[in-house]
């Protein structure tokens, strides 16, 4: 009995963050999603990346643009740059774990391509680096962060859009990410193909 009280308190704790945010990201969301709907259809693509459960949202990001989300539709063009191992064991070895997400956007990134960089406290040294070599790439960035949104979040400039969970919990903020990215995926497909009939 006791184990499944607690099971319910992190459903509540989990369901008031995500309405406590609601109010607060949906103008971010929103920014967001035209961000990345324009890129797209100037032939843009998205890059994504995070480390541990911030790795697993970019990666579902980019499965869900890339096959589809909720509808039948094309692909759309994503990359997770967390997936491919040898490319960030090289990368690792040969400079620093802090460039393995620089060196795959220097290389694979250009305008009008966004970032999707994803970190729960805002402070991921490989995330700020990701994040200034799209600078030096022209591209803009859409920043998924919580807590106080950490150095992240004083390197976006007035192009970028930072998505911050008000959230102090790890574990409360990636639920909320999840969520964002779900609804990223909605407006992405909702503005690119408009009101989805449903049949009978």
């Amino acid at each position: 009995m006791e184990l499944e009280q607690r099971v319910r308190g992190l459903f509540q704790d989990s369901i008031k963050t995500k309405t406590e945010a609601a109010a607060v990201l949906a103008p971010a969301i929103a920014q967001a999603a035209e961000i990345l709907v324009e890129s797209l259809l100037s032939d843009g693509k998205i890059l994504a990346c995070g480390n541990g459960g911030s790795a697993a949202d970019a990666q579902h990001f980019s499965s869900e643009l890339l096959n589809r989300f909720e509808r039948e539709r094309p692909g759309l063009p994503a990359i997770a740059l967390t997936t491919d191992s040898s490319t960030l064991t090289s990368i690792g070895n040969d400079y620093r774990f802090d460039d393995v997400f620089a060196k795959q956007i220097r290389a694979l990134g250009h305008p009008p391509d966004v970032l999707l960089a994803i970190s729960t406290s805002g402070n991921s040294s490989n995330i700020v680096e990701a994040v200034n070599a799209a600078h030096d790439r022209n591209m803009r960035v859409v920043a998924m962060t919580g807590r106080a949104g950490g150095t992240l979040a004083g390197l976006l400039g007035q192009a970028d859009v930072e998505i911050r969970v008000p959230a102090t919990s790890t574990a409360r903020i990636q639920e909320v990410h999840l969520l964002a990215i779900h609804c990223l995926c909605d407006l992405i497909d909702h503005r690119l193909f408009g009101q989805e009939v449903q049949t009978p």
